[in-house]
């Protein structure tokens, strides 16, 4: 496992939710232009470098329809293909802006999906009652429907949540935690880039990268040998 992999596995598992939103600035006009180019030429890294740095299209083109569909984390990942869909077919020789054109294509994704619920919205509902029992207690297909257990996982991820956590409280110094801390917003606090992180300590960016990246490594292996 990379280590990009290992950090995102284990912050995430600290956390215990889902990755904070907070979207990387937007490229330059210049910067933009030459990660189109190496995109073109098939440079993968210039293609997630065009993703990453539009998510906040994403959530801008969403906040528009988020009072017509209220899975807003359906929306983002409905308008994320949208997105890698402007990024692979883009052609700028017709003088159109990458974000303009970027979202239209998002905004055709999500209203794609609203077709598309609106198309099957008349199907059985899996709550719709099929019979009823001895007791007159009404039987759905829901009931009848064989749904894989997951109880056994939730529990396995809390215990190992609350490792981690206990790990970080008992056995990293106080520089680690208080990165730890600042860049995942444990405790509900806010969660900060590793520039604002640096910003706020008063020291580099590359030292907070240094930090993070050891204490996450501690952590992945006390639970390693946990486990």
């Amino acid at each position: 496992m990379g280590i990009f992999s290992m950090i995102l596995q284990v912050a995430f598992m600290i956390l215990g939710v889902e990755p904070v939103q907070k979207f990387p600035p937007a490229l330059s006009k210049e910067e933009e232009q030459k990660y189109l180019e190496l995109c073109k030429k098939g440079d993968s890294d210039a293609r997630n470098k065009l993703i990453e740095h539009n998510l906040r299209l994403v959530a801008h083109v969403v906040r528009k329809y988020y009072t017509v569909n209220k899975s807003s984390d359906d929306l983002i990942s409905v308008g994320t293909i949208g997105l890698i869909k402007a990024v692979d077919t883009f052609n700028n020789s017709n003088g159109t802006r990458f974000a303009t054109y970027a979202a239209k294509c998002i905004q055709n994704e999500i209203l794609m999906l609203f077709r598309s619920q609106k198309k099957y919205g008349c199907e059985v509902s899996l709550n719709d009652t099929i019979d009823v029992d001895k007791d007159g207690n009404p039987l759905t297909y829901l009931d009848i429907i064989c749904v894989e257990d997951t109880i056994a996982e939730d529990l396995d991820k809390k215990i190992q949540i609350n490792k981690a956590l206990s790990y970080i409280k008992n056995n990293l110094d106080e520089r680690e935690k208080q990165i730890l801390v600042m860049r995942y917003g444990l405790g509900n606090t806010q969660a900060y880039t590793q520039r604002e992180v640096a910003k706020i300590l008063g020291i580099s960016r590359s030292y907070v990268s240094r930090i993070e990246k050891s204490s996450l490594e501690k952590i992945n292996k006390y639970l390693s040998c946990e486990g």
